[in-house]
Order: C-alpha cells, then sequence, then structure tokens
C-alpha cells in the first residue's frame, strides 16, 4: 500500500515552495568553484583555460619618420645636382657633328650658340666632336678642320672642330 504525499510543508525538500507560489530570488547568484578562492590574489579563476591568455601582436613597425626625411632630403640633393649638370651644359656641349653655330662673344671670349645652318647668323660648322678632352690638337688631324674649340671646367671638357660657313 501506498501513502499519498504529505500536504504540510515537506522537511524533505529543502528550499522548494510548494506547487503554485513563485519562489523567491536570492540576492547573488551562486558561485561555482571554492567560494574562499574567487577574487584572491595570486589564485586564477576557476573555470578558465589551463594556459595563459596570448599576449596581442605587436603593432606592425612603421618607417621612422626621420629616416624617410633624411631619404627624401639625399633624392632632392640628387635631382638638382643633376638638373644643374643638364641645364648647366653649354651649346658647345650639347651640339653635334653637322650642326651648326654662331658666335655671340669675341675672338678671345667666344660664346658658341647653335643656330639653324640655313640661318643667316650660321658662321662654323660642327666637322668633329671630342668629349671629355681639352686637347685641341686633336683637330690637326681632321682634314676639314679650319678652327679648333675647346671648353673645359665643370666635368664638360669638350673640343670642336669647326669649319667657317661660307
Amino acid at each position: 500500500m501506498s501513502t499519498p504525499p504529505p500536504q504540510g510543508p515537506n522537511p524533505y525538500a529543502q528550499g522548494q515552495q510548494p506547487y503554485g507560489q513563485p519562489q523567491a530570488q536570492a540576492p547573488y547568484p551562486p558561485q561555482g568553484g571554492n567560494p574562499f578562492a574567487q577574487g584572491q590574489p595570486g589564485v586564477p579563476p576557476q573555470g578558465g583555460a589551463p594556459y595563459a591568455p596570448v599576449p596581442p601582436a605587436p603593432p606592425a613597425r612603421r618607417f621612422n619618420k626621420k629616416v624617410l626625411r633624411i631619404v627624401g632630403f639625399i633624392v632632392v640633393a640628387i635631382l638638382i645636382a643633376g638638373g644643374k649638370w643638364f641645364f648647366g651644359q653649354t651649346d658647345a656641349e650639347t651640339t653635334s657633328v653637322g650642326s651648326c653655330m654662331h658666335n655671340e662673344g669675341t675672338q678671345i671670349n667666344p660664346d658658341l650658340k647653335t643656330v639653324d645652318c640655313s640661318s643667316s647668323d650660321a658662321q662654323y660648322k660642327v666637322v668633329e666632336k671630342f668629349d671629355n678632352t681639352s686637347d685641341d690638337s686633336k683637330c690637326e688631324s681632321v682634314a676639314s678642320a679650319e678652327i679648333s674649340y675647346y671648353q673645359t671646367g665643370d666635368g664638360h671638357d669638350v673640343v670642336l672642330c669647326l669649319k667657317e660657313v661660307k
């Protein structure tokens, strides 16, 4: 024979409310693990991974602004030096064989400028050109050369062997 459950408070039902009555909320949620170890310094929290967390990756190394500034100054200096050399060339240095020249200076201090050979300003025609030398005796071996012109300085040594245009 079986006995029906008692209708009064059940001494074996710890913390349970009778059916149909709301359960009272505890002021704090239950803690798992050792309640004395929680929040203690030097004691790891329970339930975590068995290893230390991975530290974040260091930020990517960027170029130092000082290094970039120095490289920029070097590039600008090279460009200025190249431009100065290129634009510092005279017509005598940039002319080629077959070009015509006009002397805007004097016989003692000539200043040759390139002109069109059909122009009335054309005085001389370049029959031979020697770069990187100032030895004007090289024009003696050129049969059609009547005048030799040499220019030195600033790394632009050149000798022109010229013939008068009539």
